[in-house]
């Protein structure tokens, strides 16, 4: 349960992410603020980039940095079944993550390459695919996925979003 725990990328994490991220065509990059994401963005870019916190992953409190043997398992399957019902204990609500993802989605505009999170990611299907959480937690993000969307704000598609999971 890697959450907001800063921990940084490691070496094949951010050359996965730049082999990924090669030859896409982006007007701007957007990163979480966590080292993880800020690196594999930065080596992307070819220049240092500001992270938003808004693109972080859920918040997993008191189980952040924890395996999943470690955490009671009818916590863990509760949070599973319902993760606004069960949260993690000191944690974030999945439909707060949902929230600020779409927060920060409202803000984007162009073509922009967001680095980040498997969570945030997910995040963004369900606000802009109305996806519940059972939908969007069956699609696999492996490491340096790639999943692009664009986004509709009347008639016409008015941006695109190309994010990398980290």
């Amino acid at each position: 349960m890697l959450g907001h725990t800063d921990s940084p990328a490691t070496p094949a994490g951010i050359a996965a992410c730049r082999a990924r991220g090669q030859g896409l065509a982006w007007d701007r990059i957007a990163s979480s603020d966590l080292r993880r994401a800020r690196a594999c963005a930065e080596a992307i870019a070819g220049h240092v980039v500001s992270g938003d916190p808004r693109w972080r992953e859920l918040d997993f409190g008191q189980w952040d940095g924890l395996a999943a043997a470690e955490i009671d398992a009818g916590a863990l399957t509760a949070f599973w079944a319902d993760p606004d019902a069960g949260p993690p204990p000191g944690g974030e609500r999945w439909s707060a993550l949902v929230a600020r993802v779409g927060e920060v989605l409202a803000s984007i505009d162009g073509t922009t390459l967001v680095v980040t999170h498997a969570g945030a990611i997910r995040a963004a299907l369900a606000h802009l695919c109305g996806f519940d959480h059972r939908q969007v937690w069956s699609v696999h993000l492996p490491y340096a996925a790639l999943l692009s969307l664009r986004l509709w704000r009347g008639q016409e598609p008015t941006a695109q979003i190309v994010a990398l999971h980290t």
